[in-house]
């Protein structure tokens, strides 16, 4: 499978590896985190079990972290990893980071149900908003999607299948993003009031970014995987453009990261600033323009 890029690209190859990083050492210190949360957790049943799973699900995150940092190593630095080779390791990447994203299943339940025990069931609009629908829509439509295309990761078939059901997993990848993010922005509001963004314009323009930002790179996304669905080699697709959206997608991390250095908790610690500081998973993308920025410099055919 020809990637259409130049084997010479050392920023690229840098990129990719430091990204890898990024993303092993955050998630194996957040799963760290979660183990001895758990070994020394008096919760209550529900709390305790979708804990539970998203430890099981950061363990499969931190093992596949570690395949890609190896991958790429070797495959784009050591040159001891045959083609094939490199397309299984991915698969098992594919594989593993979807058993990650299956294990918020049971928040999406708990959050959906507002489950108070195992007996009690209630509707709480601000656990359906804040962890309900982000959760069960993450857990089943990424899953979904990273096993086609983990079928379609196959030798002995035509890389139209695998561009094509790349193309839309990047999507749905950014969807489940702005979908995780606005809704928390929209519970910090509930539960802060519209003075919490009206009264404070670094909190609106956060806001902003996140509920309105995302949203339009998630449309553009859309918008270019539609374009380029008939692809059938990655000599073809347009790397330029793909830079351009996965480093607006680090850009908005690091923002928000930004932003929260130089003026901290702006209106006061909240539900925002908990979730995006304290329970966010992806705050390793925000290394994602040192992919994306070599990107956009690459010189490839067009359709």
């Amino acid at each position: 499978m020809d990637t259409g890029i130049n084997s010479n690209n050392l920023p690229l190859k840098i990129g990719l590896l430091l990204v890898a990083l990024t993303w092993f050492f955050f998630t194996f210190g957040e799963f760290t985190q979660a183990v001895l949360y758990n070994a020394s957790s008096q919760s209550g049943f529900w709390l305790l079990f979708t804990e539970t799973a998203g430890v099981i699900g950061l363990a499969f995150r931190t093992t596949v972290g570690f395949v890609a940092i190896i991958t790429i190593l070797l495959y784009f630095f050591k040159r001891d990893l045959s083609r094939p080779e490199a397309i299984m390791s991915l698969r098992w990447i594919l594989l593993g980071e979807a058993i990650y994203w299956l294990s918020f299943l049971p928040s999406g339940v708990w959050g959906m149900l507002s489950i108070t025990s195992i007996s009690s069931v209630s509707f709480n609009l601000g656990w359906l908003i804040e962890m309900g629908i982000p959760c069960m829509v993450g857990s089943i439509l990424i899953p979904m999607v990273l096993i086609k295309l983990f079928l379609e990761l196959n030798p002995r078939k035509t890389a139209r299948g695998a561009i094509k059901w790349g193309l839309i997993s990047g999507t749905t990848y950014i969807f489940v993003l702005w979908l995780n993010n606005a809704s928390n922005w929209i519970y910090a509001v509930m539960v802060k009031g519209t003075g919490y963004i009206s009264n404070y314009p670094l909190n609106l323009l956060s806001f902003i970014l996140t509920t309105i930002g995302l949203l339009l790179l998630t449309l553009y996304s859309a918008y270019f995987s539609k374009k380029s669905l008939g692809i059938n080699n990655l000599r073809k697709l347009d790397f330029k453009r793909v830079g351009a959206i996965i480093t607006a997608l680090g850009l908005y991390f690091v923002a928000i990261y930004i932003m929260w250095i130089f003026f901290g908790s702006v209106g006061g610690w909240g539900a925002w600033y908990q979730w995006f500081l304290g329970h966010n998973m992806d705050l390793w993308i925000l290394s994602l323009p040192l992919v994306g920025v070599p990107l956009l410099f690459i010189e490839n055919d067009r359709p």
